[in-house]
């Protein structure tokens, strides 16, 4: 009986009303939602209530979690509405979602929305580690009023792998937050802010009804291309596929991935030992990625152990870039462990194949992961194996604790070499304005992990102690809302026992009441060594190094932002007053909210550039260099975009003097001719994108660029050489790309 009446209650009980995702907030739409208007200040950081009230509402549907905001905006403060490409938002109004689906604090992910309905989306890891690369598919709608804006939001459950809960529930972190784009201003519920040591896992918990969707999605895509210098056209084709049968499986694989050609790399010029790191676009190698970021090595997450650019990068035997046949990823869940598994393959004889396993188990205040990667490179004769485990403890909401431990086994044409590392981070907030990090990291020599990962360098030890106080108690008629002040001392130490340097760095952070902010920094080296610069071939005696920087940003106001930089770097060896001057100034000029251009100069002047020429052979250079970023971005409708982006560079480099390195590390003047030397860059793209539904796009693009490097026949200038980079053409393509998500 009791069964048979609530069955009939159900049925008697009105149908429950569909969202209607047009960012207009219906109560009755809304009327089950929970609410939020406790909204405090975290930009400047004071937690004090927000003087713009703002209410924001979440659900769980069966269609996904649905987020509601009511931003209130009085006449009197400006509602930016510049339009904007999707991850490129700049100071506008806007709100924002944060979630951890699984409510551990491991990964979780972003949800910007602008009051023009712009978008912007982003994975999270290591608490406060965002990552613009990975695009996600999901419903959102704004509207306006005299009083204010609304927006809504619908994000499906299968736009991330999850755990399955018990009892029907979910417990999940989440966070909402609002900018005043004039002002800079942010509030958010809870009052914490990405910029803490401890944001992922400190959402605020919440219990939501569990739900599971189910997600097939096949794309396709094809590119024809026209290469006006070598006089050949091609077309290829590929296709991503994406299936979640349910929220603790994910499958992600690739046929002939893209490599990005409509998102190209902007111009590099790097003549040191350490290379330079790039962020992935290609659809397939950011979807759920990162579950395998483990960062190892660097205090940010440029350096890791799975660094997708290896995937598709040149070839091993120097043919061009390697051709990746297809790759597979699955993300799940099971027994209370999370797992991951990824592979790629790249076709041809000079092919690798990669490979990584990832396991995690999340406790109380603790967390474990383990991964092992494997690259096979038969060309080369080399299998590189990475094994690695992680751990992640927080006692308390002021402590968190984080280690590493790596380790590289690499066989070699019949021979093997191990070696290991590990690393160690603490923070600790003292109180709501001080905190304190202690950082701790070795490397063995023989320690090898960029067959698949990403590490700067190995046979080094790094101590780095770091102080920094949050100021918020200003004047109302200071120019600024806040500073952050940091002070860190570091040495440096190589496996060998070499001293690299000891090190200090003060900076200040500051947040301005106009909405801009600006940033100062000085930083010094103790005299010391190089034992990189000559790639093996002895280490250098180093004396003191200094570096200078300040920068600032006036965001827009009508229709003009500026940006501008000054750099002081003394690296050479002439010492702390023979440094380089880099001065850079960035306008942006906004014709309406569709519509606007840019321009930055870049100027550099170094009397003591230091590189190296082979062997035990360095040079001494005085170099001058030009460069050009600039650029418009015109947004037709809400589908259609028109972008134009040109780099141009130019340098010229005079040999003053050659050095060799003696034995025991002190440069020697050298007899040797070293060239003078000249480079210039063009890169130069023309580039329409129409959107024909999510993730659904073609593009048509006109892509010119070229280098040249000339050496020996100087004098050279370095306006000559950035006029002449323009005419540079040693690649002229025409780009058509069509893909179309299918989802089923």
């Amino acid at each position: 009986m009791r069964a048979l009446f609530i069955a009939a209650a159900v049925l008697m009980a009105p149908p429950a009303l569909a969202l209607d995702i047009d960012g207009r907030v219906d109560e009755a739409e809304w009327s089950g939602a929970q609410r939020v208007d406790d909204f405090r200040m975290t930009q400047p950081l004071t937690r004090e209530p927000s003087r713009h009230r703002t209410e924001a509402m979440y659900m769980a549907t069966a269609d996904g979690l649905a987020v509601a905001f009511r931003n209130l905006q009085p006449a009197d403060v400006p509602r930016t509405r510049q339009r904007f490409q999707r991850d490129n938002n700049g100071n506008v109004d806007r709100v924002n979602v944060y979630v951890d689906f699984d409510g551990d604090g491991r990964s979780g992910y972003n949800f910007m929305v602008a009051l023009s309905n712009g978008i912007a989306d982003s994975t999270i890891s290591n608490e406060n580690q965002f990552n613009g690369d990975w695009d996600g598919h999901w419903s959102h709608a704004v509207a306006e009023d005299e009083h204010g804006w609304s927006a809504e939001l619908l994000i499906p459950w299968h736009i991330a792998p999850m755990r399955n809960d018990v009892g029907g529930k979910r417990t999940i972190g989440i966070a909402f937050d609002r900018v005043i784009g004039d002002s800079n201003e942010r509030m958010a519920w809870p009052a914490i802010s990405f910029n803490e040591q401890r944001y992922l896992s400190a959402l605020n918990k919440v219990e939501v009804p569990q739900f599971s969707q189910s997600l097939l999605a096949v794309t396709p895509y094809v590119v024809g291309l026209v290469d006006n210098v070598d006089g050949k056209a091609d077309i290829d084709a590929g296709v991503d596929l994406f299936w979640k049968p349910s929220g603790q499986f994910q499958l992600s694989a690739t046929l002939n991935p893209d490599f990005g050609q409509v998102e190209s790399d902007g111009i590099v010029v790097n003549f040191g030992a350490v290379e330079t790191f790039f962020g992935d676009k290609r659809p397939f190698f950011t979807e759920n990625q990162g579950y395998f970021e483990v960062p190892f090595g660097s205090l940010g997450n440029a350096q890791q152990l799975v660094y997708t650019r290896r995937v598709g990068a040149p070839a091993d035997d120097g043919s061009g870039a390697g051709d990746v046949t297809a790759a597979v990823k699955i993300n799940g869940s099971a027994a209370g462990f999370g797992y991951g598994v990824f592979a790629a393959t790249e076709g041809d004889s000079a092919g690798r194949d990669f490979y990584a396993l990832r396991a995690t188990r999340d406790f109380q205040g603790q967390g474990l992961g383990a991964m092992v990667t494997r690259v096979n490179r038969p060309f080369l004769d080399r299998e590189a194996t990475v094994f690695a485990l992680d751990h992640r403890w927080s006692p308390n909401d002021k402590w968190t604790i984080r280690s590493n431990l790596v380790g590289s086994s690499i066989l070699q044409r019949g021979d093997t070499v191990r070696d290991t590392g590990g690393q160690l981070r603490i923070d600790h907030q003292i109180d709501p304005a001080w905190r304190q990090q202690l950082y701790l990291l070795h490397t063995g020599g023989d320690l090898q992990l960029n067959d698949f990962g990403f590490l700067d360098r190995n046979n080094f030890n790094y101590a780095r102690y770091e102080l920094s106080r949050r100021i918020t108690a200003l004047p109302e008629t200071s120019p600024y809302a806040s500073h952050q002040w940091r002070y860190a001392v570091s040495r440096r130490v190589n496996d060998d026992g070499v001293k690299i340097a000891d090190a200090f760095a003060i900076n200040r952070g500051s947040e301005r009441r106009d909405g801009g902010n600006q940033f100062m920094e000085i930083a010094g080296w103790t005299s010391g060594h190089d034992d990189l610069i000559t790639r093996g071939n002895g280490v250098v005696k180093h004396p003191g190094r200094l570096f200078l920087f300040a920068e600032r940003f006036i965001p827009k106001k009508k229709h003009w932002s500026l940006y501008g930089s000054l750099r002081y770097g003394a690296e050479g060896l002439g010492g702390v007053d023979r440094g380089a001057w880099t001065a850079y100034i960035e306008p942006n000029y906004a014709v309406n909210d569709n519509l606007s251009f840019f321009a930055g100069l870049e100027l550099q002047r170094n009397p003591d550039w230091l590189l190296w020429r082979g062997g035990n052979l360095l040079g001494t250079y005085g170099a001058d260099q030009v460069f050009l970023n600039a650029g418009s971005v015109w947004l037709l409708g809400s589908k259609q975009e028109l972008r134009v982006r040109l780099e141009a560079l130019g340098l010229d480099a005079d040999a003053k003097r050659a050095w060799r390195v003696a034995a025991d590390g002190t440069p020697v003047r050298s007899a040797d001719v070293i060239d003078d030397f000249a480079l210039r860059n063009l890169g130069f793209q023309v580039r329409y994108r129409y959107e024909f539904a999510p993730l659904s796009y073609l593009y048509m693009a006109y892509v010119r660029g070229g280098a040249m490097f000339d050496a020996g026949a100087g004098p050279y200038s370095a306006r000559e050489e950035f006029a002449g980079a323009f005419d540079l053409r040693d690649s002229e393509q025409l780009l058509l790309k069509l893909s179309y998500r299918f989802e089923i």
